[in-house]
């Protein structure tokens, strides 16, 4: 199954995506970049900069990610039963990138109009891109 994350809600997506690896099924995500958080720009940097630095030690962690495809990924691991065998195999059924990788050009990706972004009535988000921008990625 191919996913274009082009404008969809990250949560919503995510969920998404980790029912069908539980349910045995390949999923690949692409455009991860350019999927949207929901919320207050300034208050969600805030949110995920305070994260990456409370109580943490650079060796041991917790260790929060600051590229797209590891953020996607690691929303994804929150929805699965990680600590399980079948959590595990399911994480292991998600691949996650950011573009289009040349191979997928032609693929057919599945429409996912009821995660789109576009349905908010106030356009409050923030793209994954930039939020990773402003924690110190470089693309």
């Amino acid at each position: 199954m191919f996913v274009d994350a082009k404008d969809k809600v990250l949560g919503r997506l995510a969920s998404f995506v980790a029912k069908q690896a539980l349910l045995g099924k390949e999923v690949y995500v692409v455009n991860v970049e350019k999927c949207v958080i929901s919320g207050n720009k300034r208050y969600l940097v805030e949110f995920y900069v305070q994260r990456r630095q409370r109580g943490r030690s650079p060796r041991w962690g917790p260790k929060y990610p600051k590229r797209p495809d590891l953020i996607f990924r690691r929303a994804v691991r929150g929805m699965l039963p990680y600590k399980k065998e079948k959590g595990r195999k399911a994480l292991r059924k998600v691949k996650v990138f950011i573009g289009v990788p040349d191979e997928f050009k032609k693929v057919n990706f599945v429409e996912l109009k009821e995660f789109d972004a576009s349905k908010f009535k106030i356009p409050k988000y923030i793209y994954l891109e930039d939020l990773c921008k402003e924690l110190g990625w470089k693309p």
